[in-house]
């Protein structure tokens, strides 16, 4: 049989084509348009989603048997608000992870609500991107369109609706919209009344790897397929790139280069920090997981290259980069504002160090280490749980780069171990499609069969030693200029 992974990202769905045996036979990715109407404003069309999602479904099965295809599922962008009429059509562009503008409504939850009965009900504080307080801002800022609410979901429930008719969501995205009862798996009525909400405006919830429905026929007609192929509910897509990389069970860690970044822990049990500075979730394994994010992870690179450098080839710009660990210039990596554990949607990015002798390499170098300096931020509240984690699976369009991987082992003194396909939220998606559809029992079961490591990057205690040093220096710079922001 063969499975559909789609990975409903920021800038593009990539979508994939897995055999039983975990082979992938294609991948196809299709971009769409990212809008910024407003400083610190970040807004998307759900229409794209679904037209560039069929298109890149019929060209991933061009070549193939397509009545072999016995179910889809996905990964997708967490915390997205969507939300639909009583005739189905959006109400307005969907407010995604990475929009700041929900400032007063964030401190109105933390801070009059307050954050201890925001954990009691949630397992989580409120943070910007956060789906809750973008409910509150459409309340207060667009009544009219608040009014018009039929139901209210996340961005990869939108492509499921459209594929399905089936108006549902899983427990790890949803435990994303500061509206779940995490450890309960269920919907906090609590949080419902705060946002002046109702159950029936929100999803059904499922484990991820559950069946929610089939594709419409009309949808089926127009992809070639049965009308019998499964849809299955998915994953946020953190959660669905910790599948794909084998983060499940417990104890397990990964961390995510893609656009935001994350440092995800796996663990049968569920727990909360003291400070709620990490988030803690429902996990796409029926499972519980800790999760640091931060907003801007791969895309410091994309923007210090692309906008500043005003070039594509990263690894030319990387390849003179030595003296590792001896780096003067730092970088704060919050291009987009911040959320672990900083929890700051006005933190901006800077550059300090530099004199008169600084480089190109030097800045490039900063630019890396910033970002994973600001995951080992998260790490370090993780460690004083009382968490020991000694290695961490990598993947997202960073892990591609062997220096970036190196800086990290050190700056972490972890060891990274590099899997065979770094494919993330995709490859889980299709992974929980084939759970889904019985090929495999359980999530556990289809990681530890089908991903393998296929190298690692051992921390050098030299440069372990460096780097500590640096971070010391890293972590106070932030608390000196917050007040700037």
């Amino acid at each position: 049989m063969l499975y559909i992974g789609v990975d409903l990202g920021t800038s593009a769905v990539k979508l994939l084509l897995m055999d039983e045996n975990g082979a992938i036979r294609k991948i196809v990715s299709k971009e769409y348009l990212l809008y910024f109407p407003q400083p610190g404003w970040s807004e998307q069309n759900p229409e794209d989603w679904f037209e560039k999602s069929m298109e890149g479904i019929k060209e991933l099965l061009s070549e193939c048997g397509k009545s072999q295809v016995g179910g889809i599922s996905f990964g997708g962008q967490m915390h997205g608000l969507v939300a639909l009429d009583r005739e189905d059509r959006v109400i307005r562009p969907a407010i995604l992870w990475n929009d700041g503008r929900t400032g007063e409504e964030t401190e109105y939850l933390n801070e009059v609500v307050g954050k201890d009965k925001l954990s009691s009900y949630t397992a989580n504080i409120a943070f910007a991107g956060f789906t809750a307080p973008k409910i509150l801002w459409m309340r207060k800022h667009e009544p009219e369109h608040f009014a018009k609410i039929c139901k209210i979901m996340l961005p990869k429930d939108y492509l499921a609706y459209r594929l399905s008719g089936s108006f549902c969501t899983d427990v790890s995205d949803a435990s994303g919209m500061l509206l779940l009862d995490v450890k309960n798996r269920c919907w906090s009525k609590e949080m419902l009344e705060i946002c002046g909400i109702t159950e029936e405006q929100l999803p059904k919830l499922y484990e991820s790897y559950e069946v929610t429905g089939t594709l419409k026929p009309e949808v089926a007609e127009e992809l070639g397929l049965s009308a019998s192929v499964k849809v299955i509910a998915g994953a946020g897509d953190n959660a669905a790139a910790a599948v794909g990389t084998g983060t499940v069970g417990d104890g397990m860690c990964n961390i995510s280069l893609g656009t935001s970044g994350t440092i995800f822990i796996s663990s049968k049990n569920f727990g909360v920090d003291e400070n709620n500075a990490l988030h803690s979730f429902a996990h796409a394994d029926g499972n519980y997981h800790l999760m640091g994010c931060m907003l801007s992870a791969a895309s410091c690179n994309k923007w210090w290259n692309e906008e500043i450098l005003n070039t594509k080839d990263f690894g030319a710009e990387q390849a003179d980069i030595k003296n590792l660990g001896e780096n003067n210039v730092f970088y704060l990596p919050y291009l987009m504002g911040e959320r672990s554990p900083h929890n700051n949607p006005d933190a901006r990015a800077m550059f300090i160090g530099m004199s008169m002798d600084t480089t190109r390499e030097e800045m490039t170098q900063a630019v890396l280490e910033g970002v994973a300096f600001g995951l080992r931020d998260s790490l370090e509240v993780a460690r004083s749980l009382g968490i020991k984690i000694e290695r961490t699976k990598i993947c997202g369009g960073g892990a591609k780069s062997p220096l970036w991987k190196k800086i990290i082992a050190n700056i972490m003194n972890m060891k990274v171990d590099v899997i065979e396909s770094e494919e993330g939220p995709a490859l889980g998606g299709a992974m929980l499609a084939a759970v889904g559809c019985g090929e495999y029992p359980d999530v556990e079961t289809i990681a530890s069969k089908l991903v393998k490591v296929v190298d690692t990057v051992e921390p050098e205690a030299e440069l372990v030693a460096k780097y500590e040093e640096k971070y010391q220096k890293f972590r106070r710079i932030y608390p000196v200029v917050k007040k700037l922001f």
